[in-house]
């Protein structure tokens, strides 16, 4: 077995160590998060944290963890009697991104049940998981299906399996642990919601402390029992605290002064739901347990908001992480008596305490949270210069709020990456059909299956009643659900694009499909075009709030070279095809429909937009004409691409529901 690195040997990472220890010391806090750029221990803090955990009393042959104090009086491998049970380490469980439904949750065993007539259920990675650590590396990776099922064993502590036959309910309590890369895409907010706590790392800009990084690494590496061993007396005294800090927790008073801390800072942060206060709540309480405390004070409260309250009161994938320490601090402050009725001012300044303090207002975004493009002096008028602007550049325009955007989906069926943009063959949806099995067989599909071994029995010596199915005879259920796609705009940044101020509504409509890809689980690139020359701003990622920053920048002026910026858009589109060729693309043109760059410009973008439809390339133009006389030039470049133009007030209106269903245009399929 490989010596996992010592939690205690971990440089730095304060917040992601006591979220960890939070949760071993109070497995009820409901897991954690872990977000952050690659390379900066979060994996490798994970793993550790499991040798820290104290050994577990099971029955013995219980495949379900059962504990011989108070066995399962459900378990599947029981009925158990209390007695004394054997003694092993708490086990950590990894759950693959690739992992199907059925080795998350298990299974009937299909290839016994009809070869022996067994009805055998096999365990999944959630019983295996039981009274330890489940630990889900690139969480925002994994199927939604997947993580709604884990999710939802989390928070009741049980895992129902009703399938195939089968009827089983077992016991799933574990710590749950995610880890992601935000750059790879986020994770939907209602799944943000299900983790207790969650915690930003980075790697440390401190020299002296990336070379203490590296010199352990460095030693564990050389030597990894040798490198544990020297670290064993800390790794100890961590383990004995969990312990005292676990008998210490039910003895831990939540006063009601706390509570109403609790309360007003959920509140404060306008977090959806009453989840973040029971989740601060618990937090605190094992706070307190942690420092060896029986009351809890306002430093947990506040420990614990800045641990359960950043990824709760992101509204979108756009809003910066992190919570304004200042207005956290007078929330506290301010609601820091026992009583309502302490407060002496019967009319509060509605803008705070201290009024023209120099804090900022209550409403203040994130402190230290990245910079999200926007600058506080930008306005509607006397915009500054973008550095490094050229000539007949102009500032980048502000976008106007995001709205909820018609449906863009590529026609036929793919086979692509798991999301909700298009139909495809996957794994997971509704029965369309059945075939051969390819690999192992994980859906089966009993009504092909009898009729294909049918037609058999009087050659395999069946003369009465049932059935002799043989391996030949199984087929795979066919199912169709959804795919996420790459969806590529080709953003027209033109002088043309800017009159009349018209960037910032353009912009406000490519953050809102932004915003639908998010939600719909897509890749997204950028492609700009100005000038003489096409850019990309951005290629294809699964990040989207990097190409909303990277659109918030986005300076205009100058010529339109239309043709620059869709043979751009194809060359990229040729690249990812080599990278991913199972996910579909969907371009996204957003422009007048006006080509002035190079020469014989129209002629030269017709013939690149051709490109596109003689590879059935799917396509919208969003039609960003304006003014009382319209040229139609963006109809005319749908056209020629083969797909759909729509304009910015039809992108929203609701009268069109339709209208893009299929984006290469309904005369092509039967009503």
């Amino acid at each position: 077995m490989t010596t996992p690195f010592p939690f205690t040997a971990v440089v730095g990472q304060d917040d992601l160590r006591l979220a960890l220890l939070l949760n071993a010391v109070s497995p009820a806090v409901g897991g954690v998060l872990v977000r952050g750029e690659k390379g900066t221990a979060k994996s490798t803090a994970v793993r550790a944290l499991s040798a820290l955990l104290p050994e577990v009393a099971v029955v013995p042959g219980c495949r379900f963890s059962c504990d011989p104090a108070s066995p399962d009086p459900s378990c599947p491998d029981g009925p158990h009697e209390p007695g004394p049970g054997a003694h092993r380490p708490a086990r950590m469980v990894e759950l693959p991104v690739g992992a199907s439904e059925d080795r998350l949750v298990g299974a009937l065993d299909i290839e016994r049940a009809l070869a022996e007539g067994v009805k055998a259920f096999e365990p999944g990675l959630l019983a295996d998981a039981h009274r330890g650590i489940l630990y889900v590396d690139e969480v925002n990776l994994l199927h939604d299906h997947l993580v709604d099922l884990l999710l939802d064993a989390a928070a009741m502590g049980a895992s129902y399996v009703e399938r195939e036959g089968v009827s089983v309910r077992h016991a799933a309590r574990f710590l749950l642990v995610g880890t992601m890369n935000p750059e790879e895409g986020e994770l939907r907010p209602q799944l943000l919601d299900r983790f207790g706590l969650t915690v930003e790392v980075a790697a440390s800009r401190e020299p002296d402390q990336r070379v203490e990084v590296v010199r352990r690494r460095l030693a564990y590496d050389d030597d990894p029992a040798g490198f544990a061993a020297r670290w064993a007396g800390e790794e100890a005294a961590v383990r004995q605290r969990i312990v005292a800090a676990r008998e210490l927790l039910p003895q831990v008073r939540l006063g009601d002064g706390a509570l109403r801390q609790i309360a007003a800072t959920c509140a404060a942060f306008e977090v959806d739901g009453m989840r973040a206060d029971i989740v601060m709540a618990r937090t605190a309480t094992a706070l307190a347990a942690w420092a060896g405390r029986t009351d809890v004070l306002a430093e947990d409260v506040r420990q614990a908001a800045l641990l359960a309250l950043p990824h709760r009161r992101r509204r979108n994938p756009f809003d910066a992480p992190g919570l304004d320490e200042d207005k956290l601090d007078r929330t506290l402050e301010e609601f820091s008596g026992e009583s309502p009725d302490d407060d002496p001012d019967p009319d509060p300044d509605p803008d705070g305490p201290g009024g023209g303090g120099g804090g900022p207002a209550p409403d203040a975004g994130p402190q230290g949270g990245g910079d999200t493009g926007a600058r506080p002096e930008d306005g509607d008028g006397g915009e500054p210069q973008p550095s490094g602007a050229g000539a007949g550049e102009q500032p980048a325009a502000r976008a106007a709020e995001p709205f909820r955007t018609k449906a863009l989906s590529v026609p036929g069926i793919g086979e692509g990456a798991a999301g909700r943009r298009s139909r495809a063959r996957t794994e997971h949806g509704r029965t369309t059909g059945a075939r051969r099995p390819r690999g192992a067989l994980t859906k089966l599909h009993l009504a092909a299956t009898v009729q294909a071994a049918a037609p058999h029995q009087r050659a395999r010596g069946r003369s009465g009643p049932g059935l002799v199915i043989r391996r030949d005879d199984l087929r795979q259920a066919a199912r169709e659900g959804r795919e996420g796609n790459l969806v590529l705009f080709v953003v027209d940044a033109s002088g043309s694009m800017a009159a009349r101020r018209r960037m910032s509504a353009v912009k406000g409509a490519v953050l809102s499909l932004l915003l639908d890809a998010y939600q719909r689980r897509d890749k997204v690139g950028l492609v700009t075009f100005r000038g003489s020359a096409a850019d990309v701003a951005l290629p294809p990622t699964s990040s989207v709030d990097a190409a909303a920053a990277r659109l918030e920048t986005l300076p205009t002026g100058g010529r339109t070279p239309l043709a620059a910026g869709l043979l751009k858009a194809h060359e990229v589109l040729r690249v990812e095809r080599l990278r991913d060729p199972a996910r579909r693309a969907l371009v996204v043109v957003v422009t007048d429909g006006r080509a002035t760059g190079g020469p014989e410009p129209v002629a030269l973008a017709g013939r690149a937009a051709r490109l596109f439809a003689a590879e059935q390339i799917a396509s919208v133009v969003v039609d960003c004409e304006s003014g009382p006389v319209r040229l139609g030039l963006a109809g005319q470049l749908a056209a020629e691409l083969g797909g759909t133009a729509v304009t910015l007030d039809e992108l929203r209106a609701d009268a069109i529901a339709g209208l893009v269903k299929d984006v290469q245009g309904t005369s092509r399929r039967a009503a």
